[in-house]
């Protein structure tokens, strides 16, 4: 079913296999009401139960026409029901389905959306009822649909949202990658079926909104929730964002990205209460923080975003007229609905200090342009100050009934009105987590991995012999199971990938060597403590299991305890005793290659200077164990790339892509002090060899509004089958405001064969030569632009330029 709304910028399509059906489908979920058959006419529902067909209830009218009857119709308490989310069982609702109290509680006159509803995400219940298998958990959701369908006045239906940033939060839905290895895959082709995939899951198992992608740009890698950024450079982040929004829109669910706006910006890395003050400017708010969310918007159609709970300048965003309506809704054309990040509302008044209560915040955020509040108490929190204020005059009608249209709109896209409950629920028992699905989560996971050093092809492996592997990440599955994504999936551990992957023959040996953190984590971050007898124990294990070996794997890294939301670091070394236990392995004269498991980059600086090869694993997922064993051995070839900068220091930071002329230069360096990065933007390694020729740019004289071509052949040069990721990047070389030393503006993933080259041909728009000018517009000046092509941002092969302009 093809849903085409008049005027807006995006179409949503929702495959047969997974529409949605008019009629209540048949379920074994039972019900505390008899179902309302005669409401469902051919065609329409009778969702006000008068008998004739309004307008809003009328398919084959414009949305715009429906929502404008629809409000005609609704009392203040429905309209304000419709401004606030409940957060489903058990965080707030008490009920796994409706029950007759369901009717004295405030949404029984509609509610805008309940979010996490049996997802699973705060506890594991020992009653999996409802939960899985996927057809049981949409039949519940059908059935708490048919009670807001057929028990309130009008019948609005609900809007079922989730987060998902990396596969659905759900039992055992497909498990992705986090997006920090998403982006490390430089793969936008994958991001978009990571979408699809996403999009589909949800809306199998009964959700019809998802809260991704994550458009936060990377500045500081000590923030904790550095994981869940696609990367540093605002581009790539904008590419694969909009690729996992159009996959997942595509499927019939709304895509609700986060965080607006400038919410990575955080100062020292601080988080959640202490996170105030962001250190941007206001050219770097425009081309970096909001520009992910402009093309989201304008390319993709975007139907939701979150707004987040920081100030800027002295603003609380959720409190910002230019955020929430001049940028937003005049600027980038958003036609969705925005929802808070949890506490934002209340922090306008309890932080932020800009409101004297919280009915007084409650009123800023409206008029600012906030639609829907999200905390995790009652949603009469919220709906009852707003009511006083529309009756008082404080607030007035007319901003309400624009802040509930929008929430309409975005239902009425869904097909909610029209097609309010899933059908075919025997689908998703084998579409949820199915091999095909599992099979582009590996491939995710195989991309991600970005090779960092690879001295005298110390990797792949070959033969066979004796093979230990040391380390606290070997076993340890923690950090491939995220709070923002599925639950309980089966991950297999970097061990068992070893044990299944080596060659017949070979004798796998195990020891930990040091847990990922130590006991006086964090504070031993700022004060290190002696090594303890048993601490010294475990090192003293995993060395003789390496004087066994014939070679050794040390698997370091992060877990949960030190990457994700709230964990935020001091220090960007390894954790705990991990390095302690890598100087020792080494100390054996064993051949050692080093996987580290991190959500962040890290300053390995000993690993660089002292092992061999090095192989970064960016969280990736359930199947990270199958991969990376995959790469060991040579399986597939590691063709990933860096999608941010590691510093050598926590002392360089702030240390990102895309910087200023000469600010990173190694040639900078000081007697007291380093410069450049350890690894700089774009870098990755391969088990083969690549050559870059014959670049040509045309038009070399471009006239204004017109497009760039510049194509090139890549060959490789190697031995084996393998993966390159050519980039280009810009710069124009006169500007009315000092600009970026490179500019990430075009980038593929292209696979190759021995000897064999390809034509690879990327396009310049206007859109991708514009600056902020002097006067803080967004523009194309006339003038010369460099172009660069490489295979990092620093490993430049061929230049070329072109004139732009009349």
């Amino acid at each position: 079913m093809l849903l085409i709304v008049l005027g807006l910028a995006a179409q949503l399509a929702i495959p047969d296999s997974i529409a949605l059906s008019e009629r209540p489908p048949t379920t074994s979920v039972p019900s505390v009401y008899p179902a309302k058959s005669e409401i469902y006419r051919d065609g329409w529902i009778d969702l006000d139960k008068n008998g004739r067909k309004d307008v809003y209830e009328d398919p084959k009218q414009p949305i715009e026409r429906r929502i404008d009857d629809l409000l005609r119709r609704m009392t203040l308490e429905e309209k304000t029901c419709q401004c606030a989310t409940l957060y489903g069982y058990p965080n707030v609702l008490k009920d796994r389905l409706p029950t007759r109290k369901w009717t004295s509680e405030i949404w029984k006159d509609g509610i805008a959306n309940i979010d996490e509803q049996m997802n699973g995400n705060f506890n594991t219940p020992e009653d999996l009822t409802y939960y899985w298998p996927p057809s049981s958990h949409a039949a519940a959701m059908n059935e708490i649909q048919r009670f807001f369908i057929e028990q309130t006045q009008l019948g609005i239906p609900v809007d079922f949202t989730n987060e998902g940033i990396k596969g659905v939060a759900a039992f055992k839905t497909t498990d992705f990658p986090i997006p920090l290895g998403l982006g490390a895959t430089w793969d936008r082709v994958l991001v978009r079926k990571v979408g699809e995939i996403t999009g589909s899951e949800g809306r199998l198992m009964g959700f019809t909104n998802v809260y991704a992608p994550i458009l936060d740009v990377l500045r500081d890698p000590r923030w904790g929730r550095t994981e869940e950024s696609f990367g540093e450079s605002p581009w790539l982040v904008a590419r694969m964002g909009v690729e996992l929004c159009k996959g997942m829109q595509s499927n019939g669910v709304a895509s609700t990205a986060k965080h607006y706006a400038v919410y990575s910006f955080d100062k020292g890395a601080r988080e959640g209460e202490s996170r105030t003050d962001p250190r941007a400017t206001p050219r770097e708010v425009e081309e970096i923080s909001l520009l992910p969310f402009k093309d989201a918007i304008r390319e993709a159609g975007l139907l939701g975003v979150m707004a987040s709970y920081n100030d800027y300048d002295g603003e609380p965003v959720i409190a910002s007229p230019h955020f929430l309506t001049d940028k937003l809704r005049k600027e980038f054309g958003f036609r969705g609905y925005v929802v808070s990040d949890s506490g934002a509302v209340e922090y306008v008044w309890q932080k932020h200090g800009v409101a004297k209560d919280l009915k007084d915040a409650v009123r800023r955020v409206m008029l600012a342009g906030l639609n829907v509040r999200t905390q995790f108490d009652s949603p009469a929190v919220f709906i009852d100050p707003l009511r006083e204020l529309v009756k008082s005059g404080e607030l007035p009608m007319k901003v309400l009934d624009s802040r509930v249209r929008d929430v309409l709109r975005v239902k009425f896209m869904l097909g909610l009105f029209d097609r309010p409950y899933r059908d075919h629920l025997e689908d998703a028992d084998h579409l949820v987590a199915s091999p095909e699905n599992q099979a582009v989560a590996l491939r995710a996971s195989r991309e991600s991995l970005v090779l960092l050093k690879n001295e005298n092809h110390a990797l792949p492996f070959a033969g066979t012999g004796t093979l230990a592997v040391i380390g606290p990440n070997a076993t340890n599955v923690d950090w491939e199971l995220k709070r923002y994504g599925p639950t309980k999936a089966e991950p297999t551990s970097i061990l068992d990938g070893i044990k299944a992957v080596a060659p017949v023959g070979t004798k796998v040996l195990y020891a930990k060597g040091c847990d990922i953190v130590d006991k006086g984590f964090p504070d031993s971050e700022l004060v290190p403590t002696p090594l303890t007898e048993a601490e010294q124990t475990e090192i003293d294990k995993a060395v003789a299991a390496a004087r066994e070996a014939d070679r050794v794997v040390l698997v370091l890294g992060d877990s949960n305890r030190t990457s994700g939301e709230s964990r935020s670091r001091t220090s960007l070394d390894l954790p705990g005793r991990q390095l302690d236990l890598a100087r020792a392995i080494a100390a054996t004269g064993k051949p050692v290659v080093a996987v580290v498991v991190g959500g962040r980059p890290m300053t390995i600086n000993w690993l660089a200077q002292n092992v061999p090869a090095i192989l970064y694993a960016f969280s990736p997922g359930s199947h990270a164990g199958q991969a990376i064993a995959e790469a060991l051995f040579g399986v597939v070839d590691p063709g990933g790339k860096l999608n941010c900068t590691f510093p050598k220091s926590v002392g360089q930071l702030p240390l990102n892509f895309p910087t200023k002329p000469l600010a990173n230069d190694e040639r900078l360096r000081t007697k007291t002090g380093v410069s450049g990065p350890l690894y700089p933007f774009g870098f990755g390694l391969s088990y083969t060899t690549f050559a870059y020729s014959d670049l040509e740019v045309s038009p070399q004289h471009v006239k204004p509004g017109e497009s760039v071509t510049v194509s090139f052949t890549v060959t490789n040069t190697g031995d084996r089958e393998g993966d390159e990721v050519p980039q280009l990047y810009t710069r124009q070389v006169v500007s009315s405001v000092t600009t970026y030393e490179k500019n990430l503006r075009g980038f593929d993933r292209i696979t190759l064969k021995p000897g064999e080259g390809k034509r690879v041909q990327m396009v310049l728009t206007p859109h991708d030569l514009e600056i902020v000018d002097a006067k803080m517009k967004w523009t194309v000046e006339p003038g010369e632009f460099r172009v660069m092509i490489g295979s990092s941002s620093e490993d430049i092969r061929l230049k070329s330029s072109f004139w732009y302009g009349s």
